[in-house]
């Protein structure tokens, strides 16, 4: 029985890898169809798309999704025209400040079910421009800062990144949203391994957490993120690493 039990928990346990590695499938497909369907199917000239395609590439995604969301965003597919990528904007617990991106072919429902989540763990969804205005859009492309130093990321700006930052063991590279394609594969053509690249809503000012606050905070981003519209969650809380150890701990 207990070997039984073990290849039970073995089969539950990739059970939930895999339904979760579908849903983020969907979500990546979802964005690549929207981006597609706004600028062209072409990643070249359409920076937003070749985003989309590199965050699929680096989950892992299959070729062929990706080439099936952007046929379906460019018009070999019959519901991109109902997909839209829609905005949310609100106040957490702790006065911090969110937006909330969603990708929805029902506008109606999406906004429903983010009010709920927003009221049920303490927030409040706000009116459009309520919140937006506290955050830039920027380029944002994260490297190992105790891998690398900053001499190592002057390729990326030779390639027009604005500035670099250090946030504990990360160098965050910073560029305008249009450039993060091309810093990237500069860093890249570098031998400098990248962990992440995103256009990320920068927060200009943050918000400090207690143990207690972050707990709120953190168990509303992740109900949001578990919503199946919702993309991407950008909040402006500072959390100390402290508090993120109690936390995980």
């Amino acid at each position: 029985m207990a070997g039984h039990s073990k290849w039970a928990g073995i089969k539950h346990k990739k059970a939930i890898v895999d339904a979760r590695r579908g849903k983020l499938f969907t979500k990546l497909a979802r964005a690549i169809t929207v981006a597609a369907k706004e600028g062209g199917g072409d990643p070249d000239g359409n920076p937003a798309l070749a985003l989309a395609i590199q965050k699929a590439k680096d989950a892992s995604m299959p070729k062929d999704n990706i080439e099936r969301a952007i046929a379906r965003g460019t018009g070999a597919g019959t519901d991109a025209d109902a997909l839209e990528t829609v905005v949310y904007e609100g106040y957490g617990p702790g006065g911090v400040a969110m937006l909330v991106e969603a990708v929805t072919d029902n506008r109606n429902r999406t906004g429903a079910e983010i009010r709920h989540l927003f009221s049920k763990h303490g927030g409040n969804l706000g009116e459009p421009g309520s919140v937006a205005y506290l955050f830039d859009k920027t380029g944002t492309i994260l490297v190992d800062a105790e891998r690398y130093s900053e001499d190592d990321l002057l390729p990326a700006i030779e390639a027009g990144a604005q500035d670099i930052a250090v946030d504990d063991d990360v160098y965050e590279v910073l560029t305008d949203p249009a450039d993060v394609a091309s810093v990237r594969q500069a860093l890249e053509d570098a031998g400098i391994e990248i962990q992440s690249a995103e256009i990320a809503q920068r927060p200009k000012s943050t918000v400090p957490l207690d143990e207690e606050g972050a707990r709120k905070v953190l168990k509303l981003i992740d109900a949001l993120e578990d919503n199946d519209d919702v993309d991407t969650v950008h909040a402006n809380y500072d959390v100390s690493a402290d508090v993120m150890e109690a936390i995980a701990g």
